[in-house]
């Protein structure tokens, strides 16, 4: 590792050479979305460029050899671009949402098991064939279905086609500040619209298109499942050796989860590298102790990438796992044949070939902690763990297991940052404590599940697995109770996510190679971050907001000033964590929101009537009578909330209102009524639940 410079990485890995052109391409098309026929033309001029540099003399090519690479690495982009632009399916002429018409039906065939949610039960489905005006058409594209929760839908399985008339709705999202973007979450799934159908509005034909992998999969799946459930006692236990072994996180306490996620091991719940190389170094060692197998390289590593990639797809296969299975895939085949391959070369050739078959991976969180983890593991463990030398060997185990903890989350931390707003500041101790524990718990799944046909050897590693699950989880939880165990609240713009990790790889580039330039550059960097934050800091001081959230079936208001608030509205919006953390608190972190308002004067409140600053508004949540007046009430804002039975028409006899805003506590019927009197008499209004949550700026 002492030798881990650019030039270096540059010459053991040349995938990422490859790999870096293709990212470009992704992102080029992604953003700007090139038209594909330009894309072509762009093909053809290059490579017709490159063949007529291949016809120059070879002096000539070796003197201008610098531009063939550019010549190639450009190509390399336009087929990134190429590749993101047809994996796009709303490129595609057979896509299901280019043939639909209001009066269409389609048939849809049940992608995966039902999940159980509170109202209803969650399906993928693969929409098959589109009916409209008489004419069918085969297509093809995934929707989301919600169903009804009844005797008929809960017998709804993997395979079973239905026909529903066109209920599609599109996928949107809350629209309320800082919030998680569901839609362009959904859109890199390839998932574009959803429908909530009850008994009524969807009928189950006979056939079954069950393919039969997937069966076997599932059935495999549930079997796992019924076996952890049956041996494993205890909710909590059996929920995380679920998440552990498969990734099945449905049962898993929220709290059990926040609390993994505060403490800086949420990875261990979510299946990621770590799993996948105990599984790859545990079959290797099985197999070498087989006679019939172990004599046959071929036998040996096609065993090795079957139960690889089977586990993967058991899995659900998210970005971390076929990460990582596509990168132990390379080594096995590598050891299989006596190659050693650089790791940077292994991550390179594994990212390039998933971004390959997944474009839009490039934006999944999993995909991005995973290989930045391993980045830091590979270039600052080594340099980390020599900072200190222990005779003990317990002592220098420990230490070694802290300093890949060390390298992983230097590398994660401005992503985590990023995304979570959080970071764990007894991460290194609850790591110390987790990662054995979880290691020695998914050993235990592992081995309950091949012995669980003798029930007495099941039942007896059942209460093994679940003791070590349980001292997992009270360790966490007894970290996660540690005052100051968590820094929080932390809201940073992507500028300031690249700008940290410019600090960080210059200073981890400082510390190994000792350059000058590295520190100024570090120095430099530091600098800009802290102006960069001191910005956005100066703005969030000099704000002023009203924003009404979009949170179904609940009245929430607040109006921001500075970093203070002042909230307006249901009590359940505030006293359920659920509704709190998912809607009402990443808009506070994102405006850098710190205390409630405690400032005179600022806001003023009189029977619903407000006065923010030099806004005036009215909350209308209660069916009163509003008579006609010669000089009308001049407002700026009225927020109709929890249904009551008034009208526009007597609204606007009695106030000169600028805006009127339904929130989403409102029924659908009621907003759509509302809506046809504001349009008749010429009045702006604003739908909360249709067009996402209402932000003005004072």
């Amino acid at each position: 590792m002492a030798k881990a410079s650019p030039i270096y990485i540059w010459k053991k890995a040349p995938f990422l050479r490859l790999l870096l052109p293709l990212m470009a391409g992704i992102i080029v098309e992604f953003y700007f979305k090139i038209p594909v026929n330009h894309l072509l033309y762009f093909v053809i001029i290059l490579l017709a460029a490159l063949i007529l540099f291949r016809v120059l003399p070879e002096a000539d090519r070796y003197q201008f050899r610098v531009v063939q690479g550019i010549l190639i690495s450009i190509l390399i982009i336009i087929c990134g671009s190429l590749i993101t632009w047809q994996k796009d399916i709303r490129n595609h002429t057979n896509w299901y949402g280019k043939n639909l018409c209001d009066s269409s039906f389609f048939i849809a065939t049940i992608n995966e098991p039902l999940v159980d949610k509170a109202k209803s039960y969650k399906a993928l489905a693969n929409v098959e064939f589109v009916v409209c005006k008489g004419v069918g058409e085969k297509v093809r594209g995934n929707i989301l279905i919600y169903f009804a929760k009844d005797s008929v839908s809960q017998k709804l399985k993997y395979g079973d086609r239905i026909i529903v008339r066109n209920k599609l709705l599109s996928i949107k999202n809350s629209g309320n500040p800082g919030a998680f973007d569901y839609a362009q979450y959904s859109a890199f799934q390839q998932v574009f619209h959803q429908a909530f159908l009850r008994q009524n509005e969807w009928l189950l034909l006979k056939s079954n298109h069950a393919n039969f992998s997937g069966s076997i999969i599932y059935k495999t799946r549930d079997y796992v499942l019924e076996t952890l459930d049956e041996y494993i006692h205890g909710n909590d236990e059996s929920a995380l050796a679920k998440a552990l072994l498969i990734g099945y996180r449905i049962d898993i306490d929220k709290d059990l989860v926040q609390a993994y996620t505060n403490v800086g091991v949420v990875h261990l719940i979510a299946i990621s590298g770590l799993h996948l190389a105990l599984i790859y170094y545990f079959l290797v060692w099985l197999f070498a102790k087989i006679p019939i197998i172990k004599d046959s390289k071929f036998t040996k590593l096609a065993l090795v990438l079957f139960c690889l990639w089977f586990f993967s797809l058991l899995t659900g296969a998210p970005a971390s796992v076929l990460r990582a299975s596509v990168m132990f895939s390379f080594i096995a085949i590598g050891a299989s044949f006596d190659k050693k391959n650089s790791i940077y070369n292994s991550l390179s050739i594994s990212a390039f070939v998933l971004l390959c078959f997944d474009p839009f991976m490039l934006w999944d969180v999993g995909f991005q902690l995973s290989y930045l983890a391993v980045l830091g593991i590979v270039i600052a463990q080594k340099h980390v763990y020599n900072w200190f030398y222990f005779k003990n060997k317990i002592l220098d185990e420990g230490w070694k297991l802290a300093s890949v903890s060390l390298a992983a989350q230097l590398f994660t931390m401005p992503v985590c940052l990023y995304y979570f707003h959080q970071f764990p500041l007894l991460f290194l101790i609850s790591n110390m404590a987790a990662i054995p524990l979880s290691t020695i718990a998914l050993w235990g799944c592992i081995a309950l599940i091949a012995v669980s046909p003798i029930p007495l050897a099941a039942l007896f590693l059942g209460k093994l697995t679940g003791i070590s699950i349980w001292l997992l989880n009270h360790s966490v939880l007894v970290v996660n109770a540690i005052p100051f165990s968590l820094w929080d609240e932390i809201s940073i713009s992507v500028t300031a996510t690249i700008i940290l990790y410019i600090v960080i790889i210059s200073m981890v580039y400082w510390l190994i190679k000792k350059s000058k330039i590295a520190f100024k550059i570090t120095l430099a960097s530091i600098l800009l971050f802290v102006i960069i934050i001191a910005e956005i800091k100066w703005q969030s001081y000099n704000q002023r907001k009203i924003i009404v959230y979009n949170i179904a079936q609940h009245s929430a208001i607040d109006f921001v000033n500075g970093t203070q608030y002042s909230f307006v509205g249901d009590s359940a919006a505030i006293k359920n964590n659920l509704i709190k953390n998912y809607n009402i608190r990443p808009a506070r972190i994102s405006l850098q929101l710190d205390s409630r308002l405690n400032s005179p004067g600022i806001i003023y409140s009189e029977n619903n009537f407000y006065q923010f600053h030099n806004k005036k508004l009215l909350i209308a949540d209660s069916s009163l009578i509003y008579h006609p007046l010669a000089e009308k009430i001049k407002l700026d804002y009225i927020v109709i909330s929890k249904n009551p039975q008034i009208t526009i028409t007597d609204l606007s006899q009695t106030f000169d209102c600028k805006s009127y805003i339904f929130d989403a506590s409102n029924s659908q019927w009621k907003i759509e009524k509302w809506k046809k009197e504001c349009e008749e008499l010429h009045l702006h209004f604003h739908s909360v639940s249709e067009q996402g949550a209402f932000v003005t700026d004072l």
